[in-house]
């Protein structure tokens, strides 16, 4: 029987979603658990996609097949009262044998929060500590040319050797918060995202807020297709894989 599950989590103590030589990953702790609610046959989880080290999630979808005859509900609370804190299963529900989490994915929402404002230390670990002023109209405007598809080779990860690097960008929004005006969030909705692209780009917008970019450089840093012409890395702590849609 197959399941998928939309899972939280906080990244800032694991080595990133995916299992890795070095392990303590998001999915070696996922698929202990359902190893064993599965009666100790191994359960192998798939995911939307990959999160970095250091990123969180609210809403990444998982889709994983079990032996065990278990209800939605009654697998939600065993893998809960199993799973570290900094892990949680929002929902699960039954799907058809032929879904699949990633394949099926018809978007993607990913989320950046910055601070401008004093140092937090309580909050280093799940919001970027700019603490310095930023010119977010500006940043705002630079936004809007990232939307629509386009080829982004030159907010892809140096080393990310593909055919194709094209993909679209059906929504982006800068959004103020209104209880702390020093507080910003940077949104992206989208058919699909390349390695380190969402930081990429968030580390141009954010030198675009200092003055050491126009808004209209983007134009001319996404025609260059050279990861060279574009901005800083941002760093991992401040993203968020927000929500996944599907077909």
């Amino acid at each position: 029987m197959r399941f998928l599950a939309t899972i939280a989590y906080d990244g800032s103590k694991y080595n990133g979603y995916q299992k890795q030589v070095h392990g303590n990953t998001i999915q070696d702790k996922l698929e202990a658990v359902l190893t064993g609610i599965n009666g100790g046959e191994k359960v192998i989880v798939s995911a939307s996609g990959r999160t970095d080290a250091g990123v969180h999630a609210y809403g990444q979808k998982i889709h994983f097949d079990l032996v065990t005859k278990i209800t939605p509900e009654g697998l939600k609370k065993a893998m809960n009262s199993l799973l570290p804190g900094d892990i949680y299963v929002r929902d699960v529900n039954k799907v058809n044998d032929d879904f699949h989490a990633r394949y099926n994915v018809s978007a993607k929402e990913y989320v950046y929060k910055i601070n401008m404002g004093e140092y937090d230390p309580i909050m280093k670990d799940y919001v970027y500590q700019y603490n310095k002023k930023l010119d977010v109209v500006e940043m705002e405007r630079a936004l809007k040319y990232i939307e629509g598809t386009h080829d982004f080779k030159s907010f892809t990860a140096g080393d990310d050797e593909r055919s194709d690097y094209t993909r679209t960008i059906i929504q982006t929004n800068l959004i103020r918060d209104l209880k702390n005006v020093n507080m910003i969030t940077i949104s992206f909705l989208g058919t699909g995202f390349l390695r380190y692209m969402v930081r990429n780009i968030v580390g141009t917008l954010i030198q675009i807020g200092e003055g050491k970019y126009k808004s209209t450089d983007i134009i001319d840093i996404l025609n260059a297709k050279d990861r060279r012409k574009a901005g800083i890395c941002a760093d991992p702590c401040g993203l968020y894989l927000k929500d996944v849609f599907y077909r």
